[in-house]
Formats: C-alpha cells, structure tokens, sequence
C-alpha cells in the first residue's frame, strides 16, 4: 500500500482581544501554539501569528493540510480552506481536552459563553457580547483605574478576608464604585475580590438557563486568573475544570474539526478542497462586539 505524507491541521481563532493559532498532526499532537495580542480596536495581521506557529513546528506552510478559522474574525484570513463558528470549534476543543464535560463557560475579552456539550458536540448555548460587564474587558478597565496589571487581580483577591458587595455592573459605575470603596478604607484585595465575585455571579446566572451539568469546564482568558476561578467555583457549589491553557480551545477545535473534514473526504476518495498555501497581509475590519 503506498504511503502517503504525514497531514498537519491548523485552527486559527480570531478573538476580539487575542488570536490563538494551533498546528496539530494526524495523531491530534500539538505541534504549536501561539497567542497574541490583537487589542480591541487594532487587529494584528493573521499571517504574521500564523508564521511564528508554523516555526515553532517547523514546518514550510505547504505542509498544512488543511486550515480552519474561527472567531470574531475569521472571514478575514484569506489563506484558511473554511470557516466555522466559534461556539462549534470550542466545545470540539473543549472536548478533546475534557471528554466528560457537559457544560462549558468561557470567559473571553468581550463576551462570555455558556455551552452544553455531549460528545464533542454543541447542543445549546447562551451568550452575553452586548455589555463589557463579566469580561476580560471589564477586568481590565478596573486593573488599570486601580494602577495594576491584570495578571496582579488574581492572587491579590485570593488575599481577602471579608469581600465586599459591588452592585454595579456597569463598567464605568463599578469603577467609580471601585474607587470610593477604596477611599472609605476597604482593603484593596477585598475590593478586588469583591469585583470578581460580581463576574462570578453575573456569568454562572447566565450559565444556570443551560440547566448546568458536572462536569463542568472554564475557559477562556479570564480562567487564567485564580481569583475569579474561586469566585465562579463558589458560585456552582461545585468543582470545576481548568485547562493549562484556557486560551486555545477554539484554535484547537478548528484544528480537530480541519482533520475531520479531510480525513472524511480521503475515506471517501474525494479530493481536498483548499486554498493556496501563501501567505498574505490582510487588513482587518473594524468589528464591534
């Protein structure tokens, strides 16, 4: 029987804050991963994110099989075969990573997702991308009124005592909010915690209308940090799953989901549809979300 050559997979995942791109082989093995900053308003050229993947791989791009995009910006990555939804590339990822899962939450830099998972495949969703509140955006508004870095939140709120209640949901309200406590003497890791248990209790509300099942995973770039991990913990009265890199779910999904399409197509003897293995910059369009 003639052997063919090795097949490689890519997902890239165009987020509203970060672009993740996985390459995976035909053994699902990760072969690289890169995340980057794209920022809210200025969106980094796909290709550029795509050429530091392929180098930590070590692979020429005409190796690439097949390449999947997904996210808020994946009409704009002229290289990728097809596009697929990000809410069905993250519960394949998801998945892969946990195949006991049954409801996912991820928490992104402007929306956060509730998803109900069965074997690998999305059955029901609710989502909330129309206010910043319970975001990595609203945590990163708030870091910065309080001069911190975002990555600081975490383990200055795991610190608290006695966390208090911030009623406002509302970005610039609770930052207002935030500083007045401050001024009336509240301890800074109680006010911390006390914003993370505002996202806790705002997004497991949201996940509650799912009808939550164990197990349950939290994604996302928010789940990278422990404060808010604890508060949403709190919330469920239940474990929950961290992956140790909550960011590239979708990147990794649209990578599994590329392998399928063609390893279908193959068994069936049909030829792989695919773009052009080259390069390109791309302007990105302005995108609210």
């Amino acid at each position: 029987m003639k052997s063919r050559n090795p097949l490689y997979f890519a997902g890239i995942d165009l987020g509203s804050t970060m672009t993740k791109v996985v390459i995976i082989d035909e053994g699902e093995v990760i072969r690289a991963r890169v995340e980057s900053h794209t920022g809210a308003e200025h969106r980094r050229l796909a290709n550029k994110v795509m050429e530091q993947a392929l180098e930590q791989a070590n692979l020429p791009f005409a190796e690439i099989t097949y390449v999947v995009a997904t996210g808020y910006g994946r009409i704009n990555v002229p290289f990728a075969d097809s596009q697929i939804t990000e809410l069905t590339c993250h519960a394949r990822g998801v998945s892969s990573l946990f195949p006991s899962v049954r409801t996912a939450l991820d928490i992104g830099g402007q929306d956060a997702k509730g998803l109900k998972i069965r074997d690998g495949k999305l059955i029901d969703f609710v989502m909330n991308d129309k206010c910043a509140a319970g975001t990595g955006r609203f945590l990163e508004v708030i870091a910065k009124a309080l001069g911190l870095r975002l990555e600081e939140l975490g383990s200055i709120s795991l610190k608290s005592t006695n966390k208090v209640n911030i009623s406002n949901t509302c970005t610039i309200f609770a930052q207002q909010e935030v500083v007045s406590r401050l001024s009336d003497g509240v301890p800074l890791e109680d006010v911390v915690a006390g914003l993370h248990e505002a996202i806790a209790s705002r997004t497991v509300g949201m996940l509650k209308r799912l009808k939550i099942e164990p197990d349950v995973v939290f994604t996302g770039g928010v789940a990278k940090n422990s404060g808010v991990v604890k508060a949403v913990r709190e919330n469920l009265g239940s474990e929950i799953l961290v992956p140790d890199d909550p960011l590239i779910s979708g990147a990794l999904g649209a990578a599994l989901l590329g392998k399928e399409l063609t390893l279908k197509a193959l068994e069936k003897g049909e030829s792989v549809q695919k773009k052009e293995r080259r390069l390109t910059e791309v302007t990105f369009f302005n995108q609210e979300s």
